[in-house]
């Protein structure tokens, strides 16, 4: 196992270093200055240029690049110009807020998916086949936003069982933070879920239409256990990928979903960072993005490597 994550570190240090040029560079590509927004429409010339030097955007680009990554690695990311404070504070701040909220969407995710493909490969009843079907085409098919609004007004304003938006620190009062963190955390887990519940129904029944299992169900071995120590284990190595790729999913869909609910995470600092041309914040923010992304699909690898032995064989 040590061996091959040594062999995938390198791949995903690349994969880092090429994601920060791209990121470094769409943001410059972008029409219009942000010393211009800074300074406001009635500066002078004079204040453009002298914000502009101030943030060094008067460089050559390598220059501001070999800057940027100085920084990413001294931990000094400096000040936000647009929004205010120190870009690693906002970030900081934020980032609590989202992984309370993405970990609370993939416990759903996992909760969800897997009783979804389980029922859909295993169950009997065409009514509940039909129901499994009807939960994951529609999980997939309404996008967050309008789930989200039907959330509020059925859960919030109809049964005034959740509020309707904000935000509550789960160190400081769980069940209150539980309840400030259910709608949210439901509307961004229900795709996901939908993708990961049709995936392991997927492999589900593949494996149960194998000769072996066949022969195990004629020799009278009761169908819970064929399901669990045979026909699970052996579908697990790609739902375990799928469900990697989806915290990238969630990850991005989170964007739309605090902006929805009021939570103020990474979401929220991205969306102000881009309407007011904050590089320092938006830069940052993409590359830590990235960077969770590839770390969760490093973490997938070893666990796949684990479930097939072959993976760490080859």
């Amino acid at each position: 196992m040590r061996s091959y994550l040594l062999k995938r570190i390198p791949s995903a240090l690349l994969v880092l270093l090429l994601a920060s040029v791209a990121v470094f560079l769409i943001l410059r590509l972008l029409p219009g200055d942000p010393a211009t927004t800074l300074a406001g429409p009635d500066a002078t010339p004079a204040a453009v240029a002298a914000i502009r030097a101030h943030l060094g955007l008067d460089r050559p680009l390598p220059a501001q690049y070999g800057s940027w990554l100085h920084a990413l690695a001294t931990g000094d990311l400096g000040p936000s110009y647009a929004i205010g404070g120190q870009v690693s504070d906002l970030i900081g701040n934020g980032l609590g807020a989202t992984l309370e909220l993405t970990a609370g969407a993939l416990v759903l995710v996992v909760l969800l998916g897997f009783t979804a493909g389980v029922l859909g490969a295993t169950a009997r009843s065409r009514t509940v086949q039909a129901l499994v079907r009807v939960f994951t085409t529609g999980a997939l098919a309404v996008p967050p936003f309008v789930t989200g609004v039907v959330l509020v007004l059925v859960l919030a304003v109809g049964l005034g069982l959740l509020p309707a938006g904000g935000y509550q620190p789960f160190a400081q009062a769980p069940d209150l933070a539980v309840q400030y963190l259910a709608m949210p955390a439901l509307c961004l887990a229900l795709p996901s879920a939908a993708v990961l519940g049709r995936y392991l129904r997927d492999g589900l029944e593949r494996t149960l239409a194998e000769d072996h299992v066949r022969t195990a169900t004629a020799l009278g071995v009761p169908r819970r256990r064929i399901l669990w120590r045979h026909a699970l284990p052996n579908a697990l190595p790609p739902v375990v990928t799928v469900l990697g790729m989806q915290v990238g999913q969630l990850l991005g869909g989170a964007v739309l979903v605090e902006a929805i609910f009021a939570w103020p995470g990474l979401g929220q600092l991205a969306q102000q960072g881009v309407l007011r041309r904050d590089y320092p914040v938006v830069q940052d923010l993409l590359l830590l993005l990235v960077a969770v992304f590839v770390a969760v699909q490093l973490l997938t690898d070893l666990v796949y490597a684990w479930l097939d032995p072959r993976i760490r064989w080859e």
